[in-house]
Parts: structure tokens; sequence; C-alpha cells
């Protein structure tokens, strides 16, 4: 069956009315993000920090997955999809996707800072201060802030390896390391990008720009791939 890989940004998710720091020039919901999204915010005002993504996590339960998460999740009729999103929140979940990995994290999951290994899914929508992993430490958000590595690189790297169509979805490409797994796909694959700005990069000439927000770009996309539904 045809692999399809998904890589989705903030593009997809702000059609459900969620925001990231990147929509007003650095804030995220009026912080600055060396507020709420680094190591060092979280050592120098740990309760600003739950704070804030526990009303992230609130915004995000509300919100409810728009048609481009349910175009992505309905491509697994006829298709093999693995969704890589750069995106905190599950709408790509709820809307039916089987096989997503998250590079940046899950805003529904805590993890000890003792031991990376140890992770949490947080029952509601509020992670507390003296909430502890079983070893004793305190729990955070299970999110990669800046700084940080991305461990789920490992993961995404194979699956692009693999790909027959590669499909990015409402991210510029401006994020690394996110951006260059765009890079690594397959000199054979066919590429696709779902941006409604002039993207400032070199794209090559294979490669096809639907200059469409999310949703309406996922139904172009649908109608372009479907003399690949039926190959193996």
């Amino acid at each position: 069956m045809i692999n399809i890989v998904v890589i989705s940004g903030a593009g997809v998710s702000a059609e459900s009315g969620l925001k990231t720091f990147r929509d007003s020039g650095g804030l995220w919901e009026n912080y600055s993000v060396y507020e709420v999204a680094t190591p060092e915010a979280w050592f120098a005002n740990p309760k600003l920090v739950t704070d804030f993504y526990n009303e992230r996590r609130k915004q995000a339960s509300e919100a409810l997955p728009n048609k481009a998460h349910k175009y992505i999740a309905e491509l697994q009729r006829a298709f093999n999809v693995n969704v890589i999103t750069q995106n905190v929140d599950d709408l790509h979940e709820r809307a039916g996707s089987k096989n997503v990995l998250h590079l940046h994290g899950e805003l529904r999951k805590s993890r000890s800072t003792l031991d990376e290994s140890l992770i949490y899914t947080i029952e509601g929508n509020n992670l507390n201060l003296g909430d502890k992993c079983e070893k004793g430490s305190q729990l955070r958000p299970h999110i990669v802030w800046f700084g940080e590595a991305v461990p789920a690189m490992e993961e995404a790297i194979p699956l692009l390896s693999r790909a027959d169509i590669v499909l990015v979805i409402g991210t510029s490409l401006k994020v690394y390391p996110a951006a260059g797994l765009f890079e690594m796909a397959p000199e054979n694959s066919k590429r696709f990008i779902i941006d409604p700005s002039d993207l400032e990069i070199n794209l090559p000439k294979d490669v096809i720009h639907i200059k469409k927000v999310a949703s309406k770009g996922m139904e172009d996309f649908i109608q372009l791939i479907k003399p690949y539904e039926h190959s193996y």
C-alpha cells in the first residue's frame, strides 16, 4: 500500500481556533515564549508555566477537529498514513488518525523532571505543583521547550525514508528540526505543500504548492492523489 507521510503544523489547528506564538510576533496568548516555553522559565517560575499550560490544555479540550483533520484521517481508507505533527494538541487523534507522532510533545501528558521516560496522561485539564512521578519528582508538561532536544526525530526519520507521498500542511517549513524532515523525503516521492502564503524558501520544481488554507487545500490534495489510491 502507498505510504503517505503528513507533516502538520499550526495552520491545521488554527482553523479549530488554536493559536501559537507565531501568530503574534513571538507572543503566545500574550506571553513571551521565554516566559513559558523554555527550561529556564520552568525553573524561574514553575507556577506560571504550569498555569499557562493548564489554560492551553483547557482550550484544546474545547476545540473540535476541523475539516483538514478529518480529511487527513480519511486518507487511511486507501493509504498507509503516518502523521508527524508539530502541534501539541490531540485534534488529529480525535479526528480519527491512528498513527500520530508528536515532535514537540503533547498537552495531555506530563513527564517526570527526574526521569524523562516516565510519561503520564493528565486526567482532566490541570497539572499541579505537587503532582509527582513514582520516583517522587515533580511532574512537568510533556512539551519540548525551546532549547531542548527533539527525541521524536529518531522515529520521524525512518517514516520519511519509506514515504511515497509527503504532504506538508499548515507550516511554512521555517521551524527546525521539523523543516529538515521535508528534505529527507526520498527523491522519487511525490511532494506537496499546503500553505496559503508565498513560501520564503526555494522549492524543488517537482514540489506542488497548493496555496490555500489547510481545509481547502486538502480538498485539492485528495483529488491530486486519486490516481494513487489503488497502487500497491
